[in-house]
């Protein structure tokens, strides 16, 4: 928890900044609306986290979260009565796609970042030729209500983001997050001590698609349907991991920290915004962070690791 407590430091200091420029920001109407605003990059980031601490990598969720936005609107076309269906084919959809990156990963032994860049790219494409580039049909107020809509004061998005927050502690303090930590930390000595290391990345790539199709369903609710809408928010959800302190590599790393660091990089984003800084900066930002926090972790692991033993015939 200690390597958590910066990231928890620079969140409190950007909301202070944030309240210092808008005092408005820090009533419950406001603050629930930044937190409601931040809700899809935040399960994002938790499920990237799942891979990421096992040591992989999920470039394809920015995709996923396009292609489930257009399918629904297609599918539904506005009409009520396929609502509740339409979500529980996406709610299938996003584990399924993290099944196939899971097995091409593990099974294939095709590197992870191939694997989902591919996805990516196979899911771009397929919307692209699907849609002409301009999505048709539209999503019925009953999808757009859980994005949009709340339950008196707390929005949807808001009671969504805390299940899923609580979901993910619950799982990581459970054997299956001990046993994924274990495979991203050293993958051969997890495997010689029992743990199915396939079986368990394969898990943690379904956990990050069914966290693309939720915040598929948030921001389908929130901003509507468009070709665009999950572009670029696989580079976020990583960017908010490392920003949280996880290794890039696997085996350390808090999934709070990086739920901690999706809201910061959300902060960070709404400070520039009200400074009057240009959005064309953001990926900017996002790419100094990812070179910083890489670098800081590449300094402080041989620290860790000095002094340990290392295995005969390891690498």
């Amino acid at each position: 928890m200690r390597r958590a407590l910066p990231i928890f430091v620079v969140l409190v200091a950007l909301l202070v900044a944030i309240a210092v420029v808008n005092p408005y920001f820090l009533e419950p109407p406001a603050f629930l609306a930044f937190v409601k605003r931040a809700a899809p990059l935040v399960i994002l980031a938790a499920g990237q986290y799942f891979v990421i601490v096992s040591g992989e990598f999920d470039l394809s969720v920015g995709s996923l979260v396009t292609a489930e936005v257009v399918i629904a609107a297609r599918l539904i076309d506005g009409s009520a009565d396929v609502t509740w269906p339409v979500l529980a084919l996406l709610i299938v959809l996003g584990p399924l796609v993290g099944l196939v990156n899971g097995i091409v990963s593990t099974v294939l032994r095709v590197p992870s970042f191939i694997t989902t860049l591919a996805m990516l790219l196979i899911l771009s494409g397929a919307v692209f030729l699907w849609t002409g580039g301009a999505p048709r049909g539209a999503l019925s107020p009953e999808f757009r209500e859980i994005g949009r809509g709340s339950l008196g004061p707390v929005p949807w998005s808001v009671l969504v983001l805390a299940v899923v927050a609580a979901a993910a502690v619950f799982t990581m303090r459970a054997r299956f997050g001990h046993t994924l930590i274990a495979a991203g930390d050293n993958d051969r000595a997890a495997a010689l001590s029992g743990v199915r290391v396939a079986r368990v990345r394969t898990a943690a790539f379904m956990i990050s698609g069914l966290s693309a199709a939720v915040a598929a369903v948030l921001l389908g609710g929130f901003a509507g349907v468009s070709a665009q809408v999950g572009q670029g928010l696989e580079f976020q959800a990583i960017t908010a991991v490392v920003l949280g302190g996880v290794v890039l590599g696997g085996g350390r790393g808090s999934v709070v920290a990086a739920m901690a660091g999706a809201f910061t990089l959300e902060a960070l984003f709404t400070l520039l915004n009200l400074y009057g800084v240009s959005g064309a900066l953001e990926p900017a930002v996002q790419g100094v962070i990812i070179i910083a926090a890489v670098a800081l972790g590449a300094v402080s692991l041989p620290r860790r690791n000095r002094g340990r033993p290392v295995l005969e015939g390891s690498s």
